[in-house]
């Protein structure tokens, strides 16, 4: 008998359905070697793709459930497994430019993954005008969440230029899959909750305090794990199935100089340029509440105790300030939010961050499982989520990786998901949204270069040359 997944992996496929697929994905863009094209890009894939053999573990098994399951899903090797179903060509029609490759990438995003396969795909994407190679993936997220769906990509990456005869992103290495991170670019809603309520009954002690505790800092609008002051907003509406895509990258060094300017982070200012950018973009649309939106950060806690250890994760809801027009404001506002918020979770075991990180996630989490889209009041506006990555250049047999940009899940009453990377000393935003509630992306990406500027000016800092 095959042993069901674990509730964290099956509520993904519980809750999915055409009009709110529950898959992530990765925008990766490779720039060839001195002297190589496009086409010699192609022509690597080409040959991985003879070698059907060669394909981890991982990229085979598909979900299924039956009465030897006791009707839970559960994983299985696919005994039909074709390797050419997964991976597919796509060509950009002229100019070829990153509208078009958005656009392509849009349109890809918004389907429905075929359950009776492996729950994944990878697109190889040539005809870009710049020269360059992409590969999109999208992968379900009971397979993976955001953060291991990008690991995966980079498991086939190096930080030698000068490195051949690498894998595909699907084949075998000698490194062991990523475990999944609870820092993602899709927020684990359900698994939140179902990892709390497992572990209550041993530390329920430790755990009501936190409970208390949040609740209390919530009520008198504290930084915290959970909000209940996020104003209705054009973000909080049912969505739809189709999916919107657009990102943008700019140099982290310059995210740096602000923050130290501002005694700041540079998650803080990631923040301070998505509230302004939301706060300019609301105002074009005559939509902007006069209450400051809520932000849902994902943010990494490292032990006290471990300094040199891993790192705790915890959700905090941040004040974006709005409402205010002056950008130095705002950050300073963000700042003292998520400060407030960490400094909450201070003293608390990892149980007690994860059982109110669910609380405050939990009116979002209860709509998915249970269908029931109609929530009064948002338990926040907006998911900001920043995920940092290698400062080193990446290369796949040569091929230099220009960006790496995420791709979200939407889900009801939450229409846009921020998402940040880093990658070689740039930073790339990743929008994604529900199409119908959010149609053009490109005025906030706009808008966020306008933020940086402003906030620049602000602190009286240059951008570097």
């Amino acid at each position: 008998m095959r042993l069901p997944m674990p509730p964290t992996d099956s509520m993904f496929l519980l809750g999915e359905s055409r009009e709110h697929p529950m898959h992530v994905g990765g925008l990766l863009l490779l720039q060839p070697p001195e002297g190589a094209t496009a086409e010699d890009v192609r022509a690597l894939f080409d040959v991985a793709l003879t070698r059907d053999d060669d394909v981890a573990p991982l990229w085979r098994r598909r979900a299924a459930r039956s009465l030897f399951t006791l009707g839970q899903w559960a994983w299985e090797e696919d005994p039909r497994f074709d390797l050419d179903h997964h991976v597919r060509f796509n060509a950009l029609p002229r100019p070829g430019g990153v509208d078009e490759l958005w656009e392509l990438v849009s349109r890809l995003h918004s389907s429905v993954l075929d359950r009776s396969r492996p729950l994944w795909e990878m697109h190889l994407i040539e005809g870009l005008a710049d020269g360059r190679y992409a590969i999109y993936v999208k992968i379900h997220h009971s397979l993976a969440d955001g953060v291991g769906a990008m690991k995966l990509l980079r498991r086939v990456l190096t930080t030698d230029p000068c490195e051949t005869g690498m894998p595909a992103p699907w084949g075998t290495v000698d490194r062991s899959d990523p475990p999944k991170s609870g820092v993602g670019t899709a927020i684990d809603l359900p698994g939140a909750i179902v990892r709390a309520v497992r572990t209550t009954a041993t530390e329920a002690i430790g755990i009501v305090p936190a409970l208390v505790g949040t609740v209390d800092r919530a009520l008198h609008a504290r930084g915290g794990s959970m909000s209940l002051s996020a104003p209705r907003s054009m973000l909080n509406v049912p969505i739809a199935g189709g999916r919107r895509f657009a990102a943008r990258s700019w140099s982290l060094e310059r995210l740096q100089m602000v923050a130290k300017a501002a005694d700041a982070t540079v998650n803080d200012v990631v923040l301070a340029m998505s509230a302004g950018a939301l706060r300019t973009f609301m105002l074009e649309h005559e939509a902007l509440p006069d209450d400051p939106l809520i932000a849902m950060v994902p943010v990494a806690l490292r032990k006290d105790k471990d300094p040199g250890g891993g790192n705790d994760i915890g959700v905090l809801m941040c004040n974006l300030a709005t409402h205010l027009g002056d950008p130095r404001a705002r950050l300073d506002t963000v700042r003292d939010s998520m400060a407030e918020g960490k400094q909450s979770m201070v003293g608390m075991s990892t149980v007690s961050r994860l059982a109110a990180s669910a609380l405050g996630i939990a009116p979002l989490a209860v709509g998915v499982l249970t269908g029931n889209r109609a929530l009064p009041r948002p338990p926040f506006n907006v998911i900001v989520s920043n995920v940092p990555g290698p400062t080193d250049p990446l290369y796949w047999n040569g091929c230099r990786v220009d960006a790496l940009y995420p791709l979200s899940v939407p889900v009801d009453g939450q229409a846009l998901n921020i998402t940040c990377t880093s990658t070689d000393g740039e930073i790339a935003f990743g929008l994604t949204s529900c199409g119908r509630s959010i149609r053009q992306l490109h005025p906030l990406l706009d808008h966020l270069g306008a933020e940086l500027e402003a906030l620049e000016k602000a602190h009286g800092v240059s951008a570097p040359a």
